[in-house]
């Protein structure tokens, strides 16, 4: 990848252990250049680096990701998949404090773009379902709310109230579906995680590091709902994923699984306030998506989401 606005070039002693990464990938790549710091990003440093006259993408993994429910290497093997189905960029060398790719041109896309785009994004997202791949992580809102849960009552001492009641959601959306056979899935479709190539305008999917085998209609509520899809674009995502006309069963699946993508938000974001150095809201994260999740779950279309998946 390699888009968004670019800030100053760092000192790569001030940013962790970017000064050892680069030494490290210099007797293959070729002596460092130039290292400046991207901006976005709520889990890790982004970095475009030169080494040996060529331009690449670094990202240095934040401290204690780990807790977050991220596997490096199912994040390296889904990367891989991914590059080779032509949907993201080629990994050029990873390790367990960073990822570099290729620097790819690009364009930041916004939800707009990706609702009016939202067939080739299904073709993309089961391209990599149907890859055939068999990642070292499982992906199960359910069981990562209640490691979530866990952790942030070690490190926190407490979780919020809305805790609770999203936990008894999640419960009542998992009880109604069908696991069925489990496929590699992204999982982390926020808005910033899809770029446009500047070459050719197509759209391309980053970040992986939350990749692993789970449902893959989760992928799909979780690009809606982060992306404010509405139900008129929702159809032609299912439609275009499974080619045909979408049924009343998969309609209501993927609305719960919107439900199910704002409970992992959520959740996530009460464990990186515990854990993260970045500088990000995290709290105010946290309360939008619990207050969007629990609004979802009040209305009287909810019942009928389950009742039809």
């Amino acid at each position: 990848m390699g888009c968004g606005p670019s800030l100053a070039p760092v000192r790569w002693a001030q940013v962790g252990d970017l000064d050892d990464i680069l030494a490290r990938l210099a007797p293959s790549l070729g002596p460092p250049a130039d290292a400046v710091a991207l901006e976005g990003g709520i889990t890790n440093h982004n970095f475009r680096v030169s080494l040996g006259g060529e331009d690449y993408m670094l990202r240095v993994h934040g401290s204690n990701t780990e807790l977050l429910g991220i596997d490096r290497r199912a994040e390296r093997v889904a990367s891989e998949t991914a590059a080779s189905l032509g949907i993201a960029p080629a990994i050029v060398a990873s390790g367990q404090d960073g990822l570099l790719t290729r620097f790819i041109a690009c364009s930041p896309v916004a939800p707009a773009e990706l609702g009016e785009r939202a067939e080739e994004l299904a073709r993309a997202l089961r391209s990599f379902h149907d890859s055939g791949v068999s990642l070292p992580a499982v992906f199960w809102v359910p069981d990562l709310l209640a490691e979530y849960g866990r952790i942030a009552r070690e490190r926190l001492g407490s979780v919020p109230a809305a805790f609770a009641e999203t936990v008894a959601v999640v419960a009542r959306i998992a009880a109604v579906l069908v696991p069925g056979r489990a496929h590699p899935c992204h999982n982390d479709l926020l808005p910033g995680n899809i770029i446009r190539a500047q070459q050719d305008g197509r759209l391309m999917i980053v970040d992986w590091e939350y990749a692993g085998m789970g449902h893959p209609c989760f992928d799909l509520g979780n690009l809606s709902v982060n992306n404010g899809f509405d139900a008129s674009t929702d159809d032609r995502l299912l439609a275009a994923y499974h080619g045909e006309p979408p049924s009343d069963a998969r309609r209501a699946t993927l609305k719960l699984m919107r439900v199910l993508s704002d409970a992992r938000e959520a959740a996530w974001a009460v464990v990186q306030a515990g854990i993260s150095s970045l500088e990000f809201d995290f709290d105010g994260y946290g309360e939008e998506h619990f207050e969007r999740l629990l609004g979802a779950a009040q209305q009287p279309d909810f019942e009928e989401w389950l009742a039809a998946a």
